[in-house]
């Protein structure tokens, strides 16, 4: 019997239900990512399977004994007292009367990496997060639910949970868009989509390319069912010789068709975003020299310098509170460094993507938002009315007349996103974008950006969006060193990890004696060098001419090969394209995974080369 099952669930809340026969059943030492998009269910369904709501219709089964936990996506508001505190409050009852119940609370908190004694509401939004979790784990669950549980958490606490997850002994439902977490944690995927729930006994890659064929199998069969009726239709219309006892059959075949169309589910409909470009940008875009800024005593940037021109898609990582924001800041003009200088290139048109969201007014409608009291947005051949414009970003009429105090995370996102391209910009800065989007939409702005010819600047914590999206990055190291390495997240940790093996081997054979001298806190002056400039410990010789000529052509073979993916991808992002030849999908999709691992490869190649350029 699996630990938990539901069987046939039911729920509405006026209108189409949105869950419609669903079943699941979780068995034990599973970890069950679910995904959908937003608005199907999700966190519905993981209220039912918790116990917190009850369904329509339906029945949710557990094994005997066995308890669930569960932890919200949002942190919880008035929650006092210290972080021991909150976490008694999950505690199992066993464990209280078997008085362990502190030992238990002090082991999860130095398990989880959280001081006990601090007070809760003092502590950051990813410290709460692991309180909470702790919490959730006191009770010491069978089953531990996690709704979007990376949330606003930084790579680093992202990490950090993916390591800690992976270890746990315990069954895991999980919903999150955050898709390298997804395909770092899940032995299976669960589907919610229209109500109905289905099971991927694959990982999440896999699941990808098979949705894909089961969606174009789907819209074929529809099509199918679509040109008969059609045709039936045209038979009745005939008169009444369609109405004879010999044709009765067909008349209640009729019927039928008749209701399965009017009971068919559409998908939900597909964001169509498209960024409006303003006249190219000149060459140079942003030029930072020796730039410092502190804030009292913490220093944020020290001697930061950068080189960012037309074209780039520069990524920002860093832990949450290293300044992210305010390098942005300084690199756009909105701060002024308290040393070093930035310079902005020619004819910038700058569009900005606020985090907090504060560019939103929650008191006026959606609609107003965007056109500011207009009926219409955009400008000649592009003038669109509004309430057109937002279906675009899966806004309905009758939405788009609300209030924006009254849309969830993802909607405000969206809305954002539809606001930012109304205006014309050859330079994006996207702070936090991808919070709360769900994965098309996630995967749709990333295409978009990738195709775009201007200039991007994005802070993101999701690896797979830098990933895809960025040809360099800038990494906080922390004491205001900014360091900037070429490609997306994967690209500097390769470095990163290279770097630290090389220091960590030095270190485990370096007590030997020798040259290089120690200095007065015992560090040999190589490693002290090594430490300033931690690349210099393992560099090869300089390029021979041979590797030169391969490092100057490497730039160019990427970019094609860039160009090359950003095409295959829009024949993807295509409806249209799915109802061509199977043979041509499956080629279609097998070049996409060829071209990332040609690029991949080349672009690991190029970081090594680089490293060997003489700076």
């Amino acid at each position: 019997m699996a630990l938990l099952s539901c069987t046939d669930l039911r729920i509405a809340f006026g209108g189409r239900p949105l869950l419609d026969g669903a079943s699941l059943h979780i068995e034990r030492g599973e970890r069950v990512g679910l995904v959908g998009r937003n608005g199907e269910g999700k966190s519905t369904l993981l209220r039912i399977l918790a116990g917190r709501i009850a369904p329509d219709a339906g029945e949710v089964v557990t094994e005997s004994g066995v308890r669930i936990a569960i932890l919200d996506q949002r942190v919880p508001q008035g929650l006092e007292g210290t972080v021991a505190s909150v976490i008694a409050e999950g505690l199992n009852p066993r464990l209280v009367m078997a008085g362990e119940g502190d030992h238990h609370v002090q082991r999860l908190a130095s398990l989880l990496e959280i001081d006990p004694e601090h007070a809760f509401e003092a502590l950051s939004g990813g410290q709460k997060r692991r309180a909470l979790l702790a919490r959730a784990l006191a009770d010491e669950p069978d089953v531990l639910i996690l709704d979007e549980p990376t949330n606003h958490l930084d790579i680093r606490s992202i990490l950090w949970l993916e390591n800690f997850l992976r270890r746990w002994n315990g069954s895991l439902l999980f919903v999150t868009h955050d898709r390298a977490f997804l395909e770092a944690l899940s032995t299976r995927i669960a589907e919610l989509d229209r109500g109905q729930l289905t099971s991927w006994d694959c990982d999440y890659a896999t699941y990808l390319r098979r949705r894909e064929e089961q969606l174009a199998a789907e819209e074929k069969e529809w099509e199918r069912q679509d040109r008969k009726l059609a045709q039936e239709e045209a038979w009745i219309r005939q008169g009444i010789k369609a109405r004879r006892t010999r044709n009765e059959g067909r008349v209640r075949a009729l019927q039928r068709l008749r209701k399965e169309r009017a009971d068919r589910r559409g998908r939900v409909g597909e964001v169509r975003m498209e960024i409006q470009t303003a006249e190219r940008s000149g060459r140079r875009v942003i030029e930072a020299k020796d730039v410092h800024w502190a804030w009292d005593d913490q220093v944020i940037v020290d001697g930061f310098t950068t080189s960012i021109l037309r074209g780039d898609k520069v990524g920002l990582v860093g832990p949450n509170g290293a300044g992210k924001t305010t390098l942005l800041h300084l690199l756009l003009g909105r701060l002024e460094p308290q040393a070093g200088t930035v310079e902005h290139g020619t004819r910038l048109e700058i569009a900005y993507f606020d985090q907090h969201r504060a560019q939103l007014d929650d008191t006026a409608s959606v609609a107003d938002n965007v056109a500011f009291g207009s009926d219409h947005v955009g400008t000649g051949a592009d003038r669109r009315h509004v309430l057109s414009y937002l279906q675009d970003f899966l806004f309905s009429a009758e939405r788009s007349r609300q209030p924006v105090g009254a849309l969830s995370g993802g909607e405000r996102n969206r809305l954002l996103l539809a606001r930012l391209f109304t205006q014309p910009a050859n330079v994006l800065v996207l702070d936090e974008p991808t919070n709360d989007l769900d994965t098309e939409t996630l995967e749709l702005l990333e295409s978009r950006l990738v195709a775009f010819d201007g200039t991007v600047l994005v802070v993101s914590h999701d690896r797979a969006f830098l990933d895809n999206l960025c040809t360099s990055t800038l990494v906080f190291e922390g004491d205001g060193v900014v360091k900037e390495y070429v490609g997306g997240y994967s690209d500097w940790k390769r470095v990163a990890d290279r770097r630290e093996a090389a220091v960590r081997e030095s270190a485990a054979g370096g007590g030997a004696g020798g040259g290089g001298g120690a200095g007065a806190d015992g560090r040999t002056n190589s490693e002290e060098r090594r430490r300033h400039r931690p690349h210099e410990a393992s560099r090869p010789k300089k390029l021979s001419y041979k590797e030169q000529r391969e490092f100057e052509a490497l730039p160019d073979r990427i970019e094609a090969l860039e160009n090359e993916l950003a095409e295959v991808h829009a024949r993807l992002a295509d409806p249209e394209f799915y109802a061509s030849d199977a043979e041509v999908i499956r080629s279609t999709t097998e070049r996409v995974d060829s071209l990332e691992a040609e690029i991949e490869q080349l672009m690991e190649r190029w970081t090594e080369l680089g490293e060997r350029v003489p700076g």
